[in-house]
């Protein structure tokens, strides 16, 4: 399960915390920026990329479309250059319907 749930409170993250973030490998992190142009990290005076709050956005978009959805690279690429804010607006509901269901579940358990 995706651990973007826990709040976004720093300014900058490092791949290595966001990769933790999303469960996934910092290599395939990478891989997407290559492959993604709405994901273009910064990167500090030594090199390494530094993530925003807004780079994380993109990333849940991506994965949501890549990895939950089961979209290929260019399916995702198409579907976020068609309507990204419709995509950024379904990833908000899923999340939002995943927090409920989880609360629920745990109320149900503590009846």
């Amino acid at each position: 399960m995706l651990n973007t749930r826990k709040r976004i409170e720093k300014l900058y993250y490092s791949i290595g915390e966001v990769a933790e973030l999303f469960e996934v490998n910092a290599s395939l992190i990478r891989y997407w920026e290559k492959e993604f142009n709405i994901l273009k990290p910064r990167k500090n005076k030594k090199g390494n990329r530094i993530y925003t709050k807004e780079d994380l956005e993109q990333l849940r978009i991506i994965y949501h479309l890549v990895k939950e959805r089961g979209y290929t690279l260019q399916g995702a690429k198409e579907k976020i250059r068609q309507n990204r804010d419709d995509v950024a607006r379904n990833v908000e509901i899923n999340d939002t319907l995943t927090r409920l269901k989880e609360f629920l579940l745990e109320l149900k358990k503590d009846l």
